[in-house]
């Protein structure tokens, strides 16, 4: 029960100033979860539990000695001094006054639902951060400015929220945190009563409401791996062929076989749309900015490839390419593209059905045998970017792969021993149950099957166990090749693979996907679709089957003739050739020994858009149906309180009329008709009758019609003497009447 001192439980009493304090904890630990998480990530747990425990410990002391003007300017202090830390980390920043436009540009993009996951530099930030969001709060409860403390734990917590880091339950604790502040510090001040304990619940089921509205509020932590509209990826969920900055792995997915776009090119290849550097053990997640369009330079041996997208989908967001893109073709092209921080295209605006753009790109062609000997020279930045795990991450991730590139003495080779491990130990089913925990492991340990962002997911990270740079890219396959310099690309081509990095050469494409399996999948689901009658399957000669290359041939254009050596090689239905035991060539899975087909051709110069339809069909999830539908409730209440939801209905109702008994459609005819009148000029008065209430009104225009349908009325209701044609005559008229319709038939 609740007393003038404290909260008695038994013979205990727990004092209001105690609660307050625990309550403080809580909305202090809310956010320290979140810096925790990323600093997990990270790799710096142990700096931020050092940095918080001093913070906690300065706070209690200071609170006895130091004035509240002082304690709050400490804490700007911290704040201040962890900001200038983290920005002379990054490049650019040691001077900050000169950044003062990009910190403002930076903050004010966290607060609109850019997550902190998304900063480079991401560790240093929460470090940063850290003693500020723990100092002042816990300082101002212990001096009992109650308001305050809940004031500044709730803007930090409220910070996180806008960025979409602080989960739904985080969110929850906290607001709950913040509710007990108040309420046990204002009874600590002037005493408790037990009728309190009412406002007390009121006040934690508004809590619990405003916890869950904010918590789908657009921005939050991860978006699905392929967003849910048509259903596509060849493994993947939705975000393989969105611009997604954060991809979370889902379970069981669904391919759509309908075309996404059409590519002309002179070599076929992988068409990438991202990279994702940051791995937190359930998601993906792309660090740094994108910026305007600026050609880009090749990095060791290459061969070019020219391609020309057209847009088949309704709407996309990205700009596959052949990985490197250097070169986009066209000045209205250039203006309308952006480059993210590890190289990747994609549209200012979304691009929409039948728009195109070409791309030069420098496809990497260094030899297994140059990329044995590439050595382990990584710049620091590609090092401390690409190799980084989460704290999380199991170590028997570490001992399996130790023990699987026992025998490998290069990067190359340990990347090829873990590529054909997942190949040859793992089957491919798009029908999966998402573990919990981590991804890589839970692939690795627990599960026999799975699609392709669980195997490049794996990969990546068991690449980075042995300190190689690796990142986990999506795009598109090939597609089905339907001329000597057409590819058609539907939503079940896209994909996720790995980069690995190698000094000297750059990024160098592996495909630990099974690709007989992987086709054989999407194979059936084209086939399917056609045997169905679905529309949007094939285009540009599709249906046909797929094209394949004559041998040696010699090709002349107008200004170049060239000797063309090809290899007759049948292609699959996603158009990636395949070696013994359907591992892919090295040449077509890693780029290096350059195409099998080198044709010279004329390309077209207007070109492409990204791909649209790799995406999962996902249900919703039950807190997002349980959230609907609270908002749902709501809404319909409000409405009901505004009068909407009775407006509707009789708006509904006086226009449209169902059929019964003659005497019963004379009667709602007339309740129609007098619901009409009442809103256009008056109600009827009590007492009044339908005939003098209609006479009433003959001075303000009422004709004929209405005057019918009150004699109708009376018949009905007093000679009980109405025929079906009365009935229909009777409705017919009040339909033109509230129609506005002129007694001519002509609109009123």
């Amino acid at each position: 029960m609740s007393t003038a001192r404290g909260f008695s439980i038994g013979d205990v009493t727990i004092p209001y100033q105690g609660l307050a304090i625990a309550s403080t904890a809580v909305l202090i630990g809310s956010s320290l979860k979140v810096l925790y998480d990323i600093t997990n990530i990270a790799g710096d747990t142990d700096t931020l539990l050092l940095l918080v425990a001093g913070a906690f410990i300065g706070a209690t002391l200071l609170a006895r000695v130091v004035p509240e003007w002082v304690a709050c300017g400490i804490g700007a202090l911290l704040l201040a001094g962890g900001m200038f830390g983290y920005y002379t980390t990054i490049p650019g920043g040691v001077d900050v006054f000169s950044q003062t436009g990009h910190i403002i540009a930076d903050n004010i993009a966290l607060l609109t639902g850019l997550s902190i996951l998304e900063m480079r530099k991401v560790g240093t930030w929460a470090l940063g951060v850290a003693p500020a969001t723990v100092f002042v709060p816990w300082y101002l409860v212990f001096r009992r400015r109650y308001m305050l403390a809940a004031a500044a734990g709730g803007a930090a917590l409220g910070f996180f929220v806008l960025t979409g880091d602080a989960g739904s339950f985080v969110t929850l604790v906290g607001m709950l945190g913040a509710l007990g502040i108040v309420a046990f510090g204002t009874m600590a001040r002037y005493g408790g009563t037990v009728g309190q304990v009412d406002v007390l619940v009121v006040a934690l089921i508004v809590m619990v409401l405003l916890s869950a509205t904010m918590s789908v509020v657009p921005g939050g932590r991860a978006s699905p791996i392929l967003p849910s509209q048509s259903s596509g990826g060849s493994g993947g969920s939705g975000g393989l062929i969105s611009n997604s900055a954060q991809l979370s792995i889902q379970g069981s997915i669904e391919l759509s076989p309908k075309v996404q776009y059409t590519v002309t090119a002179n070599h076929g290849s992988y068409w990438k749309v991202a990279s994702y550097d940051r791995y937190t053990g359930d998601d993906w997640i792309r660090t740094g900015k994108s910026q305007s369009y600026h050609a880009q330079s090749s990095l060791g041996q290459s061969y070019t490839v020219r391609q020309t997208f057209t847009v088949k989908a309704k709407q996309v967001d990205a700009m596959p390419a052949a990985w490197k893109p250097i070169k986009v073709i066209g000045s209205q092209q250039q203006s309308n593209t952006r480059i993210s921080s590890a190289g990747s295209l994609s549209p200012t605006q979304p691009l929409t059905n039948g728009s195109s753009y070409s791309v030069v790109s420098e496809v990497p062609s260094a030899s297994p045998s140059g990329l044995n000997e590439a050595g382990t020279a990584y710049p620091s930045d590609i090092e401390n970017q690409y190799t980084r795990l989460p704290g999380s991450t199991p170590q028997r991730l570490t001992t399996k792969t130790n023990e699987i590139t026992a025998d490998a003495k290069t990067p190359y080779q340990k990347a090829t021993a873990i590529e054909q491990w997942l190949e040859e130990n793992k089957e491919y089913s798009l029908h999966v149950k998402r573990p919990d925990g981590n991804i890589a492991d839970s692939f690795v340990f627990d599960m026999d099957k799975g699609y392709c962002v669980y195997y490049a997911t794996a990969m990546t990270a068991m690449l980075r166990t042995q300190g190689i740079p690796a990142r986990f890219v999506t795009g598109y396959t090939k597609g089905q090749r339907t001329d000597e310099d057409t590819w058609v690309v539907r939503g079940l081509d896209s994909h996720a693979w790995v980069e690995v990095y190698f000094p000297d050469t750059g990024w160098v494409r592996f495909d630990p996907t099974p690709s007989t399996q992987r086709s054989n999948a999407e194979q059936q689901i084209v086939d399917e679709a056609r045997q169905n009658g679905k529309s949007g399957v094939d285009t540009a000669g599709s249906q046909n089957g797929t094209w394949t290359p004559e041998t040696t041939t010699t090709t002349t254009t107008s200004d170049t003739t060239t000797t063309t050596t090809t290899t007759s090689s049948p292609e699959n239905g996603s158009n990636v050739s395949t070696g013994p035991n359907g591992r892919g060539n090295v040449g077509d899975k890693l780029g290096t020994s350059g195409p099998t087909t080198t044709t010279t051709t004329t390309t077209n110069a207007s070109a492409l858009g990204g791909g649209g339809g790799g995406i999962p069909i996902e249900l919703p999830s039950k807190s997002q149906s349980l959230y609907g539908g609270l908002l749902l409730v709501g809404l319909l209440l409000t409405a009901r309180r505004m009068g909407l939801i009775e407006w509707a209905y009789r708006t509904v109702w006086m226009r449209w009329q169902p059929r019964e008994d003659p005497g019963t459609d004379v009667e709602r005819a007339f309740d129609r008709l007098e619901y009409y009148l009442s809103r256009k000029h008056r109600k009827r008065r009590p007492g009044e009758t339908p005939r003098e209430y209609l006479a009433s009104l003959s001075h303000v225009g009422i004709d004929e019609r209405a005057r019918r349908v009150g004699s109708l009325y009376e018949r009905a209701q007093y000679a009980g003497e109405v025929t079906r044609e009365n009935a229909d005559e009777a409705v017919s008229l009040v339909n033109e009447i509230v129609r506005g319709s002129t007694p001519d038939g002509t609109s009123g």
